[in-house]
Protein backbone atom coordinates (compact mmCIF):
# COMPACT_ATOMS: atom_id res chain seq x y z
CA UNK A 1 0.00 0.00 0.00
CA UNK A 2 1.31 3.38 -0.72
CA UNK A 3 0.13 6.51 1.23
CA UNK A 4 0.11 10.34 -0.47
CA UNK A 5 1.55 12.39 2.77
CA UNK A 6 1.64 15.05 -0.02
CA UNK A 7 -0.19 15.23 -2.82
CA UNK A 8 1.42 17.47 -5.51
CA UNK A 9 -0.70 19.54 -7.99
CA UNK A 10 -0.84 16.89 -10.33
CA UNK A 11 -0.54 13.15 -9.92
CA UNK A 12 -2.56 10.40 -11.15
CA UNK A 13 -2.43 6.71 -11.69
CA UNK A 14 -1.95 6.33 -15.60
CA UNK A 15 -0.94 2.89 -17.50
CA UNK A 16 -1.34 2.46 -21.43
CA UNK A 17 -4.88 3.42 -21.65
CA UNK A 18 -7.31 1.99 -23.86
CA UNK A 19 -6.51 0.67 -26.72
CA UNK A 20 -9.90 -0.10 -28.46
CA UNK A 21 -11.93 2.52 -26.60
CA UNK A 22 -12.69 4.64 -29.78
CA UNK A 23 -16.23 2.62 -30.77
CA UNK A 24 -17.27 3.90 -27.19
CA UNK A 25 -16.31 7.25 -27.90
CA UNK A 26 -13.19 6.62 -25.71
CA UNK A 27 -10.11 8.11 -26.33
CA UNK A 28 -6.70 6.39 -25.67
CA UNK A 29 -5.91 8.24 -22.76
CA UNK A 30 -3.00 7.03 -20.56
CA UNK A 31 0.50 8.30 -20.34
CA UNK A 32 1.41 11.44 -22.13
CA UNK A 33 4.74 9.94 -22.33
CA UNK A 34 4.02 6.26 -22.96
CA UNK A 35 8.08 5.48 -23.35
CA UNK A 36 9.06 7.23 -20.53
CA UNK A 37 6.32 4.98 -18.56
CA UNK A 38 7.48 1.98 -20.42
CA UNK A 39 11.02 3.03 -19.15
CA UNK A 40 10.48 3.57 -15.72
CA UNK A 41 8.29 0.14 -15.51
CA UNK A 42 11.46 -1.40 -17.30
CA UNK A 43 13.75 -0.13 -14.63
CA UNK A 44 11.65 -1.95 -11.59
CA UNK A 45 11.16 -5.32 -13.65
CA UNK A 46 7.64 -4.81 -14.28
CA UNK A 47 5.62 -5.19 -17.51
CA UNK A 48 5.98 -1.74 -19.81
CA UNK A 49 2.15 -1.09 -19.48
CA UNK A 50 2.56 -1.55 -15.86
CA UNK A 51 -0.12 1.35 -13.76
CA UNK A 52 2.10 3.81 -12.25
CA UNK A 53 1.96 7.16 -11.15
CA UNK A 54 2.02 10.22 -13.31
CA UNK A 55 2.86 13.15 -11.70
CA UNK A 56 3.41 17.05 -12.44
CA UNK A 57 3.74 20.32 -11.37
CA UNK A 58 5.46 20.40 -8.32
CA UNK A 59 6.66 18.08 -5.31
CA UNK A 60 5.01 15.70 -3.19
CA UNK A 61 5.41 12.74 -0.97
CA UNK A 62 4.51 9.10 -0.60
CA UNK A 63 4.63 6.59 2.43
CA UNK A 64 5.15 3.02 1.54
CA UNK A 65 3.49 0.16 4.09
CA UNK A 66 5.99 -2.36 2.49
CA UNK A 67 9.62 -2.80 1.39
CA UNK A 68 9.58 -1.22 -2.08
CA UNK A 69 11.92 -0.89 -5.42
CA UNK A 70 10.61 2.27 -6.91
CA UNK A 71 12.16 4.45 -9.58
CA UNK A 72 11.49 7.92 -10.76
CA UNK A 73 11.60 8.96 -14.43
CA UNK A 74 13.01 11.64 -14.97
CA UNK A 75 14.54 14.89 -13.99
CA UNK A 76 13.51 14.69 -10.51
CA UNK A 77 15.28 14.48 -7.23
CA UNK A 78 14.59 11.67 -5.63
CA UNK A 79 14.76 11.53 -1.60
CA UNK A 80 14.36 7.93 0.57
CA UNK A 81 13.99 8.88 4.34
CA UNK A 82 15.43 12.15 3.70
CA UNK A 83 18.17 11.39 2.05
CA UNK A 84 18.73 12.76 -1.30
CA UNK A 85 19.50 9.05 -4.12
CA UNK A 86 21.83 9.76 -6.73
CA UNK A 87 19.95 7.33 -8.94
CA UNK A 88 16.80 7.20 -10.38
CA UNK A 89 16.20 4.10 -8.77
CA UNK A 90 15.97 3.35 -5.16
CA UNK A 91 15.23 0.41 -2.38
CA UNK A 92 12.52 2.27 -0.27
CA UNK A 93 12.24 0.13 3.47
CA UNK A 94 8.85 -0.42 4.91
CA UNK A 95 7.33 2.16 6.34
CA UNK A 96 9.49 4.40 4.64
CA UNK A 97 9.06 7.78 3.41
CA UNK A 98 9.55 8.90 -0.69
CA UNK A 99 9.95 12.83 -1.59
CA UNK A 100 9.80 13.58 -5.27
CA UNK A 101 10.80 17.00 -6.56
CA UNK A 102 10.64 17.57 -10.29
CA UNK A 103 13.20 19.67 -12.18
CA UNK A 104 12.52 22.39 -14.35
CA UNK A 105 12.77 21.06 -17.41
CA UNK A 106 10.21 18.20 -18.19
CA UNK A 107 6.42 18.63 -17.59
CA UNK A 108 5.71 15.22 -16.56
CA UNK A 109 7.32 12.16 -15.12
CA UNK A 110 6.96 8.92 -13.83
CA UNK A 111 6.68 7.07 -10.21
CA UNK A 112 6.76 2.85 -10.94
CA UNK A 113 7.43 0.56 -8.27
CA UNK A 114 7.91 -2.89 -8.42
CA UNK A 115 4.36 -5.03 -8.77
CA UNK A 116 2.35 -1.55 -10.22
CA UNK A 117 0.18 0.02 -8.68
CA UNK A 118 -3.28 -2.46 -8.64
CA UNK A 119 -6.17 0.00 -8.78
CA UNK A 120 -9.33 -1.65 -10.31
CA UNK A 121 -9.12 -1.58 -14.08
CA UNK A 122 -12.00 -0.69 -15.82
CA UNK A 123 -12.99 -1.30 -19.64
CA UNK A 124 -8.87 -2.81 -19.96
CA UNK A 125 -7.01 -0.14 -18.06
CA UNK A 126 -5.94 1.44 -15.22
CA UNK A 127 -5.74 4.81 -16.27
CA UNK A 128 -7.56 7.50 -15.35
CA UNK A 129 -9.84 9.38 -17.88
CA UNK A 130 -10.27 13.27 -15.49
CA UNK A 131 -13.15 14.27 -18.28
CA UNK A 132 -15.02 11.09 -17.59
CA UNK A 133 -14.31 10.96 -14.01
CA UNK A 134 -13.79 7.31 -14.26
CA UNK A 135 -10.38 4.78 -13.62
CA UNK A 136 -7.49 5.26 -11.92
CA UNK A 137 -8.17 6.16 -8.52
CA UNK A 138 -11.75 7.16 -7.83
CA UNK A 139 -11.74 8.68 -11.59
CA UNK A 140 -9.36 11.78 -10.29
CA UNK A 141 -6.28 13.56 -9.14
CA UNK A 142 -4.52 12.45 -5.91
CA UNK A 143 -5.15 14.29 -3.18
CA UNK A 144 -2.96 13.88 0.46
CA UNK A 145 -4.42 11.50 2.50
CA UNK A 146 -4.89 8.49 -0.67
CA UNK A 147 -3.94 4.97 -0.45
CA UNK A 148 -2.94 3.11 -3.30
CA UNK A 149 -2.63 -0.69 -3.53
CA UNK A 150 0.36 -1.90 -4.91
CA UNK A 151 0.55 -5.40 -6.94
CA UNK A 152 2.12 -8.48 -6.25
CA UNK A 153 6.10 -7.57 -6.56
CA UNK A 154 6.71 -11.67 -7.31
CA UNK A 155 9.91 -12.87 -7.36
CA UNK A 156 12.55 -10.48 -7.47
CA UNK A 157 15.27 -10.46 -10.94
CA UNK A 158 18.88 -8.46 -10.53
CA UNK A 159 17.01 -6.21 -12.80
CA UNK A 160 16.49 -3.01 -11.37
CA UNK A 161 18.65 -3.97 -8.14
CA UNK A 162 22.02 -1.94 -8.58
CA UNK A 163 21.78 0.05 -11.09
CA UNK A 164 20.30 3.14 -12.46
CA UNK A 165 18.49 3.29 -16.23
CA UNK A 166 20.86 3.90 -18.66
CA UNK A 167 19.90 6.06 -22.04
CA UNK A 168 20.65 3.32 -24.31
CA UNK A 169 18.06 0.74 -22.73
CA UNK A 170 20.35 -2.42 -22.35
CA UNK A 171 19.02 -4.84 -19.55
CA UNK A 172 16.04 -2.58 -18.98
CA UNK A 173 13.89 -3.46 -21.47
CA UNK A 174 13.17 -0.07 -22.79
CA UNK A 175 15.29 2.82 -23.42
CA UNK A 176 15.35 6.03 -21.34
CA UNK A 177 14.19 8.54 -24.37
CA UNK A 178 16.72 11.54 -24.55
CA UNK A 179 15.61 14.88 -23.34
CA UNK A 180 15.29 17.68 -25.75
CA UNK A 181 17.95 20.34 -25.56
CA UNK A 182 16.07 23.31 -22.95
CA UNK A 183 17.44 26.18 -25.44
CA UNK A 184 16.74 24.43 -28.43
CA UNK A 185 12.89 24.62 -30.12
CA UNK A 186 11.12 21.11 -30.12
CA UNK A 187 10.31 19.82 -33.59
CA UNK A 188 7.11 18.35 -34.56
CA UNK A 189 7.05 15.81 -37.60
CA UNK A 190 3.45 15.72 -38.87
CA UNK A 191 1.60 14.39 -41.70
CA UNK A 192 -1.12 16.12 -43.86
CA UNK A 193 -4.58 16.67 -42.38
CA UNK A 194 -7.73 15.53 -43.39
CA UNK A 195 -8.63 19.31 -44.16
CA UNK A 196 -5.22 20.20 -45.88
CA UNK A 197 -6.78 21.15 -48.77
CA UNK A 198 -9.09 24.13 -47.34
CA UNK A 199 -5.51 26.03 -46.53
CA UNK A 200 -4.00 27.94 -49.33
CA UNK A 201 -0.37 28.43 -49.55
CA UNK A 202 0.01 31.05 -47.35
CA UNK A 203 -1.25 29.06 -44.09
CA UNK A 204 0.64 26.14 -45.12
CA UNK A 205 3.57 28.14 -45.21
CA UNK A 206 3.47 29.91 -41.91
CA UNK A 207 2.52 26.70 -40.31
CA UNK A 208 6.05 24.90 -41.12
CA UNK A 209 8.48 28.66 -41.14
CA UNK A 210 7.10 29.87 -38.03
CA UNK A 211 7.70 28.85 -34.05
CA UNK A 212 5.03 28.67 -31.77
CA UNK A 213 4.37 28.61 -27.83
CA UNK A 214 3.09 26.30 -25.70
CA UNK A 215 0.19 28.00 -24.18
CA UNK A 216 -1.04 27.82 -20.31
CA UNK A 217 -3.64 26.61 -21.55
CA UNK A 218 -2.50 23.31 -22.08
CA UNK A 219 -3.54 19.59 -20.48
CA UNK A 220 -4.26 16.21 -20.96
CA UNK A 221 -6.45 17.27 -23.14
CA UNK A 222 -4.96 19.80 -25.70
CA UNK A 223 -2.01 21.85 -25.94
CA UNK A 224 -2.64 25.22 -27.14
CA UNK A 225 0.15 26.66 -29.22
CA UNK A 226 0.35 30.63 -29.36
CA UNK A 227 2.05 32.37 -32.97
CA UNK A 228 1.02 33.35 -35.87
CA UNK A 229 -3.16 33.02 -37.49
CA UNK A 230 -3.53 29.71 -39.20
CA UNK A 231 -7.35 30.89 -40.80
CA UNK A 232 -8.80 28.25 -43.57
CA UNK A 233 -9.81 29.49 -46.79
CA UNK A 234 -13.58 29.04 -45.21
CA UNK A 235 -14.97 29.06 -42.30
CA UNK A 236 -13.39 27.10 -39.08
CA UNK A 237 -16.41 24.71 -38.26
CA UNK A 238 -17.25 22.17 -39.90
CA UNK A 239 -19.41 19.15 -39.37
CA UNK A 240 -18.26 16.64 -36.56
CA UNK A 241 -16.06 13.63 -37.68
CA UNK A 242 -13.52 11.78 -36.07
CA UNK A 243 -10.13 13.16 -34.62
CA UNK A 244 -7.37 11.44 -32.78
CA UNK A 245 -4.36 12.59 -30.20
CA UNK A 246 -1.97 14.61 -32.43
CA UNK A 247 -4.53 16.34 -34.82
CA UNK A 248 -3.85 20.08 -35.12
CA UNK A 249 -6.86 21.57 -35.24
CA UNK A 250 -7.60 25.71 -36.34
CA UNK A 251 -10.23 27.12 -34.51
CA UNK A 252 -11.66 30.37 -35.65
CA UNK A 253 -8.82 32.20 -33.78
CA UNK A 254 -6.27 30.47 -36.54
CA UNK A 255 -3.94 29.44 -33.25
CA UNK A 256 -3.42 25.69 -33.24
CA UNK A 257 -4.60 23.03 -30.61
CA UNK A 258 -2.99 19.84 -30.56
CA UNK A 259 -5.04 17.36 -29.59
CA UNK A 260 -3.57 15.36 -26.29
CA UNK A 261 -4.23 11.30 -24.86
CA UNK A 262 -7.85 12.51 -23.00
CA UNK A 263 -8.46 14.70 -26.30
CA UNK A 264 -11.93 14.20 -27.78
CA UNK A 265 -13.14 11.05 -30.80
CA UNK A 266 -14.57 13.97 -32.54
CA UNK A 267 -14.40 17.46 -33.49
CA UNK A 268 -15.43 19.76 -35.79
CA UNK A 269 -12.47 22.27 -36.14
CA UNK A 270 -10.62 21.75 -39.77
CA UNK A 271 -7.20 20.39 -39.07
CA UNK A 272 -4.11 21.26 -40.88
CA UNK A 273 -1.85 18.17 -39.75
CA UNK A 274 -1.65 15.44 -37.57
CA UNK A 275 1.78 15.15 -35.19
CA UNK A 276 3.02 11.39 -35.66
CA UNK A 277 2.54 9.60 -32.68
CA UNK A 278 6.66 9.31 -31.77
CA UNK A 279 6.76 12.76 -30.97
CA UNK A 280 3.43 13.66 -29.05
CA UNK A 281 5.42 12.53 -26.10
CA UNK A 282 7.75 15.73 -26.67
CA UNK A 283 5.18 17.67 -26.81
CA UNK A 284 3.52 16.70 -23.68
CA UNK A 285 6.53 17.20 -21.64
CA UNK A 286 6.66 20.86 -23.13
CA UNK A 287 6.39 23.46 -20.11
CA UNK A 288 4.19 26.53 -20.92
CA UNK A 289 6.31 29.00 -23.16
CA UNK A 290 8.74 26.76 -25.08
CA UNK A 291 8.74 27.20 -28.52
CA UNK A 292 7.60 24.10 -31.41
CA UNK A 293 8.02 24.39 -34.96
CA UNK A 294 6.32 21.38 -37.46
CA UNK A 295 8.29 19.77 -40.08
CA UNK A 296 6.27 17.88 -42.66
CA UNK A 297 7.36 14.08 -43.03
CA UNK A 298 5.41 11.49 -45.86
CA UNK A 299 3.02 8.96 -44.53
CA UNK A 300 5.87 6.59 -45.20
CA UNK A 301 8.22 7.86 -43.19
CA UNK A 302 5.77 8.27 -40.60
CA UNK A 303 4.57 4.54 -40.48
CA UNK A 304 8.36 3.91 -40.40
CA UNK A 305 8.61 5.52 -36.95
CA UNK A 306 6.04 3.08 -35.72
CA UNK A 307 8.74 -0.18 -36.04
CA UNK A 308 11.73 2.23 -34.56
CA UNK A 309 12.58 1.14 -30.50
CA UNK A 310 12.00 4.99 -29.36
CA UNK A 311 8.55 5.68 -30.72
CA UNK A 312 6.66 4.38 -27.93
CA UNK A 313 3.78 1.60 -27.65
Amino acid sequence: MIEVVKAPPFAAVQDLGWGNGRAWGLPPGGAMDPLLLAAANAAVGNDRGAAALEWALGPGALKFGRRALVCVLRGAELRVEGETMEEAIAQVPAGGTVEVIPGATQRFLYVAVRGGIAVPPMLGSRSTYLPGGFGGHEGRRLRTGDRLPLGDAGRRTDRGMARSPSAEGGDWGAPVPAESKPAADVVLRVTRGPQWDRFDAGARERLFSSAFKVSNASNRMGYRLTGPGIAPRETATLPSEAACPGAVQIPDGGEPIVLMPDGPTVGGYPKIAVVIRADLRLLAQCQPGRRVRFREVSLEEARGTLRAPDAGP
